[in-house]
C-alpha cells in the first residue's frame, strides 16, 4: 500500500495521484506541486488515502507544500491576467490574418510561460505571432491547437438535457463514441439530435451501450416472423428498455393488428446477432 493525495488541475476532471510528504491534506485544499510544466497549483479531490501500489505509476512525485494565502492570490491574479492576454492575442492574430478562434489563455503558476488554446479549421503558421506576443508579454509563449469536444469542455455549456455538459463536470477523458452506439439503441441518426454542444456525438451515448448491445442480442429482428398467442406475426419495432416488441399479428377472422408483447411472451426464430453488431458502420466522432 502507499498514501496517496489526488490532486485535480484546472480545465481537467482527470485526478493525478501524489505523494503527500507528510502533510495532511482535507478535500478543497490548495497544493504546490511538480508536473512536466514546473511548478503548478492544484486542488486537492481525494484527502490522504491509502491505495494499493497497483493503482499508482511508482515513483510518486512528492507535494512541494500546502498551498498558502500568497500562492492563492498569485493563482488568483494569474487568472484575472488572461482577460487582458486574450484581448492582446485576439488583437494581434486579426492584424496577421490568422484564421483561428482564441478560446483560453493560461499562465504556468511561476509566470514563466503563457500558454494560449485556439481552434482552426486547418495548420496555423503562427511563428510571427508568437514573436510579436514574447515581445509584449516577456514570457514564453505556447500556443496549442484543440479540437471541439476540448473548446466546449474549457469553456462550459448547458447540455440538451439541461444539465452542464458531462465534459466539464466529471469526465476525466473523452472515450470512443461511435454512430454504431446510436444504432443500437435506436436513436434517431438526425445529427441535431445525437450531437452535443461541441456538434461531435454525445458522451453520454457510450454510458449504457453495453446493455443496450446485450439486449440488442436479445430481440428479434425487425422484419422477422415470431409466433404470438393470437397467431403469426411480423416484428415492426422493438423497445429496448421495456423488452417488448410491436409485432403487426394476421388474427384468425382475417384481418391484421399491431400489438405489443413482452420478449419472453415470443416465440422468437430469428434474433440478432453479434455479427450483426459487429457489421455496423462504426465511425467515431
Amino acid at each position: 500500500m502507499a498514501i496517496i493525495v489526488g490532486i485535480k488541475f484546472r480545465n481537467s476532471n482527470k485526478v493525478y495521484y501524489f505523494d503527500p510528504s507528510g502533510i495532511d491534506f482535507a478535500e478543497g485544499d490548495g497544493a504546490i506541486v511538480e508536473t512536466a510544466r514546473g511548478l503548478e497549483f492544484g486542488t486537492v479531490s481525494i484527502p490522504n488515502r491509502d491505495v494499493s501500489e497497483k493503482e499508482i505509476v511508482s515513483p510518486l512525485k512528492p507535494v512541494v507544500r500546502k498551498a498558502t494565502d500568497a500562492d492563492i492570490a498569485k493563482v488568483e491574479k494569474n487568472l484575472a491576467d488572461r482577460t487582458h492576454a486574450l484581448q492582446v492575442i485576439r488583437k494581434k492574430a486579426a492584424e496577421l490574418g490568422l484564421g483561428m478562434k482564441l478560446v483560453d489563455a493560461e499562465y504556468t503558476f511561476d509566470r514563466s510561460k503563457l500558454i494560449f488554446y485556439f481552434t482552426a479549421e486547418g495548420r496555423v503558421d503562427f511563428r510571427e505571432l508568437v514573436r510579436t506576443l514574447a515581445s509584449i508579454f516577456k514570457v514564453r509563449i505556447e500556443l496549442r491547437q484543440i479540437y471541439e469536444r476540448d473548446d466546449t469542455k474549457m469553456r462550459g455549456a448547458l447540455a440538451a438535457c439541461g444539465r452542464p455538459c458531462c465534459c466539464t463536470t466529471h469526465l476525466p477523458d473523452f472515450e470512443k463514441v461511435s454512430i454504431k452506439m446510436a444504432k443500437v439503441q435506436g436513436l434517431s441518426l438526425n445529427p441535431q439530435k445525437i450531437s452535443g454542444v461541441c456538434g461531435r456525438l454525445l458522451c453520454c451515448l457510450k454510458y449504457e451501450n453495453a446493455y443496450y448491445s446485450e439486449v440488442f442480442k436479445l430481440m428479434p429482428k425487425v422484419g422477422s416472423k415470431v409466433k404470438t398467442a393470437d397467431g403469426e406475426g411480423v416484428v415492426e419495432s422493438n423497445d429496448l428498455i421495456k423488452q417488448t416488441t410491436r409485432v403487426r399479428v394476421l388474427l384468425k377472422d382475417g384481418n391484421y393488428d399491431v400489438r405489443t408483447y413482452k420478449l419472453e411472451e415470443l416465440g422468437i426464430g430469428e434474433r440478432q446477432s453479434s455479427a450483426e453488431i459487429d457489421a455496423m458502420p462504426d465511425t467515431e466522432e
